[in-house]
């Protein structure tokens, strides 16, 4: 092990693919469950609020969309705790259940008609639990394969990993197709909607079960068997030690959320059906392509990292979604074809892989004893605050200008750009620690 907490530089094995297989199909399976909720964002706020004030519904069916953003925080922090004490698989495998099984109760929930307010209550805290749950997956996730793959595959890994989680959006875009061609609309309301729920549930258990065949990383076996783990609540340590690596993961955390909230996730229903009329099977075809090719530039973009520099790469990856993004929304009006739509929306997904360099500097800017408490925290304190934030500000926005979804991502690309050229960002711990 290196000083920076990872394993050193060789080829990839046999048990580094199985690795980085089971993480990343476990973390499609996952995210999967937590993201179906925005594909059926107007069925849950016609089923869930009452009301005849369709805005007023969409706005609380946001409000518990967001708060699963909110609750990331608490479940992030709790299991990076004990992901640093106990060891990173427990909590990896955890996290998931934590997930499937609120999952699982949404889609047999009763609604509003049935048991009244009761039905948004439950609702509301069904999503609160699958917000705690992500809180740990996600940096739980990208330690665990940090700490797996060699130094000269970092980035390659950790892409793979972050292309695995997108999936599960791809994933859920999918089921929304196929849910939305299979039945009426009437139908979707009726029942149909409880099923991407119910298989998302299902989904969650089986990647309890597949965890099960990984092996908890070398570093932390390490860690423990020198007594290095971290002497003093690992928490504390963050933030008396590495306020400038919180600093720059959250803002890392900002670029990402806004660029998966706003493009991936509010870009189908709000801007392309609700703002320009594009009708909802041309909206959810388009954004599948976006969403693979997302999946796509993830692993592509961790490569570069890897083959040219953290710095030139977040440079390339960053600029070119500022340039894709306002020639995509500047592109869309009613007419527009459903071949032209898929292409400049698939060709911006691709740079919005971008993400996955958020990860790739964010787990080495925190030393392996702290590493899950220091990502984990400053990652889901700016998440539930951006994440959580984004769809509302986003909406209000678009009221102002057609423009604002392009002009709110290009503002977070460039802070992303900012941080690589900082050394700590293009460097990381190692070099900063080597220096002092």
């Amino acid at each position: 092990m290196n000083t920076a907490g990872q394993p050193p530089a060789r080829r990839l094995n046999r048990n580094d693919f199985k690795t980085l297989g089971l993480s990343s199909l476990g973390g499609t399976l996952e995210f999967y469950d937590f993201i179906i909720f925005v594909y059926f964002t107007s069925t849950l706020s016609q089923l869930f609020f009452p009301g005849d004030n369709d805005f007023i519904k969409q706005i609380q069916t946001l409000g518990v969309f967001s708060a699963g953003y909110l609750a990331r925080p608490l479940g992030g922090i709790i299991m990076a705790h004990f992901g640093d004490t106990i060891g990173r698989k427990k909590m990896f495998t955890l996290s998931i259940f934590l997930m499937a099984l609120p999952t699982i109760v949404i889609g047999m929930l009763p609604t509003y008609e049935q048991i009244g307010y009761a039905a948004p209550i439950l609702l509301l805290i069904m999503r609160i639990l699958q917000g705690a749950a992500i809180g740990g997956e996600m940096p739980g996730a990208w330690v665990f394969i940090a700490e797996h793959t060699p130094a000269q595959r970092y980035g390659f890994g950790i892409g793979t990993l972050t292309s695995g989680i997108t999936g599960g959006i791809f994933l859920g875009s999918i089921v929304a197709i196929i849910i939305q061609r299979t039945y009426t609309q009437e139908e979707v309301t009726e029942f149909a909607w409880r099923i991407p729920f119910i298989l998302g549930g299902v989904f969650g258990f089986i990647s309890v079960f597949l965890r099960r065949y990984l092996e908890e990383t070398p570093i932390f076996k390490e860690l423990a068997s020198k007594r290095q783990l971290s002497k003093e609540l690992p928490l504390k340590t963050v933030f008396k030690e590495h306020l400038a690596a919180c600093g720059l993961t959250a803002i890392m955390t900002w670029a990402l959320s806004t660029a998966i909230v706003v493009t991936i996730l509010m870009t189908p229903g709000t801007i392309l059906e609700k703002m320009h009329g594009i009708p909802r099977d041309y909206a959810l075809e388009a954004n599948a392509v976006a969403t693979l090719m997302l999946t796509i530039g993830c692993i592509f973009w961790g490569y570069c990292t890897d083959k040219f520099g953290t710095k030139l790469t977040l440079i390339a990856c960053w600029g070119g979604l500022i340039i894709t993004a306002f020639y995509f929304y500047s592109s869309l009006h009613p007419e527009i074809s459903a071949g032209r739509l898929m292409f400049n929306y698939g060709l911006m997904g691709f740079f919005v892989g971008s993400i996955a360099t958020t990860p790739i500097l964010s787990t080495r800017v925190f030393p392996a004893e702290i590493r899950y408490s220091g990502l984990s925290s400053a990652y889901n304190l700016s998440y539930a605050l951006f994440g959580g934030l984004t769809p509302v500000l986003t909406a209000w926005a678009l009221g102002k200008t057609d423009l604002a979804a392009a002009i709110y991502v290009s503002f977070v690309a460039l802070l992303a750009i900012i941080m690589a050229c900082i050394p700590l960002g293009y460097r990381g711990y190692v070099a900063k620690k080597n220096n002092t």
